[in-house]
């Protein structure tokens, strides 16, 4: 009786009375919930708890389960417990630490050489013409989208956006070298 006043309730609730029109409307999050009531009512019945010489047994579908003893309770808890002390106190495990704290310290020279390696990876550039004082356009043969490519790629190495304004006057790498040492607040 119990699990049809749970049916009935949970199909009130899907209705409601529509302003507009004078039928109910099926409101989507009651639907919702009536699907959760309605699991709830199918695992209710599903479960029949029948007490058997003063012990309570679950009744599945796959046939009774007798509820363990306060013995087997306590040998599960000790075997749970030495397999994680196992994986605790082993002496190949390593101590995970993650440091939060900026890159290191720029300089010219290793601001250089992160260009010329971005450039060099760039599958358009010939490595053996590139130089800090080689044109994109006329030096290596890159056309405007390449252009903007590597001004993408100097981005995602560095960290940080060019602003397009200025990404027009980035044509050569020692260009590019010194608009980043001028962003971080590098001199030499």
């Amino acid at each position: 009786m119990a699990a049809a006043n749970i049916v009935r309730s949970a199909f009130s609730g899907l209705l409601r009375k529509s302003t507009s029109y004078r039928t109910p409307v099926v409101c989507r999050l009651s639907t919702v919930v009536a699907v959760q009531k309605l699991r709830t009512v199918q695992s209710i019945a599903k479960i029949n708890y029948q007490v058997q010489n003063g012990v309570y047994a679950r009744q599945y579908s796959s046939g009774a389960q007798a509820k363990p003893s306060p013995q087997e309770i306590q040998e599960r808890v000790m075997k749970v417990c030495k397999a994680y002390d196992k994986l605790t106190n082993s002496k190949n495990a390593k101590l995970c630490v993650r440091n939060y704290s900026g890159g290191p310290p720029l300089t010219l020279d290793l601001i250089r050489k992160r260009v010329l390696l971005v450039l060099q990876l760039y599958d358009k550039v010939k490595p053996e013409k590139l130089t800090l004082e080689s044109h994109f356009m006329t030096d290596l043969g890159l056309d405007s989208l390449d252009h903007v490519e590597v001004i993408m790629a100097m981005e995602d190495e560095f960290g940080f956006e060019i602003p397009d304004g200025d990404a027009e006057r980035l044509v050569r790498p020692k260009d590019i070298v010194q608009y980043i040492a001028d962003k971080e607040d590098i001199y030499e």
